[in-house]
């Protein structure tokens, strides 16, 4: 399977299919609901977002990884050294995430800003524990998720100019992010984190040692759980706008970025049916569930990709 993928998006070189098998390695590790919607991608396809994914959960390890021997100025060293060699260029074969990055940025003509919004967020989690507004969380946002989308665009295809499709891709991109927000808000809290408002918490009465109190009795009091309801509703109001955004995408990428708004919109009404239980339990799709959207969503994708043997162009530089 992984041989007929970089056959089939003409990936010959030794070394360089070497880097992209360790990306995708990485993307089914690391990411179910993420690997499992990029099966329905064309072949040619998913080389590329498997590298756009590992750079990306490269980066965030570097950040996130649980390593009481790595301070915050040596994860601000390391970091460094990340953004110093992706942008000096090269082929970097010896490091093989940033090997098959730079060649899926050359085929598809990804804007090098992109990396660079993101790389500037991942330098804000250094330092930035909580945000005050929604404005400030947006701001982080822009680089940690809204580029994911923007950089997969190019992959993906649209059916007419790219910028009309931008808008739903920074969406979505956002929309997921906010949903790991809320359903790893205990999760944060151990990072001395808060990805939340402090404004829009506060409004319910919710301060940062409230939700410690709530993580350390594995309990979510009454005003953290309207405070959380009030998230989750702004969060499935993106959904809805980014779901828009499906049609303008070329069709063979559809049943895959369709299955993945749908499963990970999914997690959003977990967090709801436990009632806002995130302290005691983590939300997640089961597997059967992943397994039956993703299942009637092959046929769609297969038949897209009989229909229109030419999408595969029209997302490449």
């Amino acid at each position: 399977m992984i041989r007929t993928e970089l056959d089939a998006a003409g990936i010959e070189d030794p070394a360089l299919r070497a880097a992209y098998r360790r990306c995708r390695k990485i993307a089914a590790d690391n990411g179910r609901t993420y690997f499992l919607a990029t099966r329905l991608l064309a072949p040619d396809q998913r080389p590329a977002v498997h590298a756009l994914y590992a750079f990306a959960r490269h980066a965030d390890d570097i950040l996130d990884e649980f390593n009481p021997d790595l301070d915050t100025a040596t994860r601000a060293e390391r970091l460094q050294r990340l953004s110093d060699r992706f942008f000096a260029g090269g082929e970097h074969f010896d490091e093989p995430v940033l090997a098959a990055v730079a060649h899926t940025i050359s085929r598809y003509g990804i804007a090098g800003d992109l990396f660079e919004d993101f790389l500037t967020s991942m330098r804000m989690d250094l330092s930035i524990t909580d945000y005050p507004d929604r404005a400030a969380l947006e701001l982080y946002m822009r680089g940690s998720a809204e580029v994911i989308g923007l950089q997969m665009l190019p992959v993906l295809g649209t059916v007419s100019d790219a910028q009309e499709a931008a808008p739903y891709a920074a969406a979505l991109g956002r929309a997921f992010q906010l949903t790991n927000f809320l359903r790893d808000v205990d999760e944060d809290l151990v990072r001395n984190r808060v990805y939340l408002p402090a404004d829009e918490l506060a409004a319910h009465g919710v301060d940062r040692d409230l939700l410690t109190w709530c993580h350390e009795h594995r309990y979510t009091d009454a005003r953290v759980r309207n405070a959380l309801a009030a998230q989750h509703q702004i969060t499935r109001e993106i959904y809805r706008f980014a779901a828009d955004g499906v049609q303008t995408l070329a069709p063979r990428s559809r049943p895959c970025v369709a299955t993945a708004l749908t499963l990970y919109s999914e997690i959003l009404d977990c967090i709801e049916d436990s009632d806002f239980s995130v302290f005691s339990q983590r939300a997640t799709v089961g597997t059967t569930r992943r397994l039956q959207v993703a299942g009637s969503a092959l046929f769609q994708s297969w038949r897209a990709r009989r229909g229109q043997p030419d999408d595969r162009r029209r997302g490449a530089a």
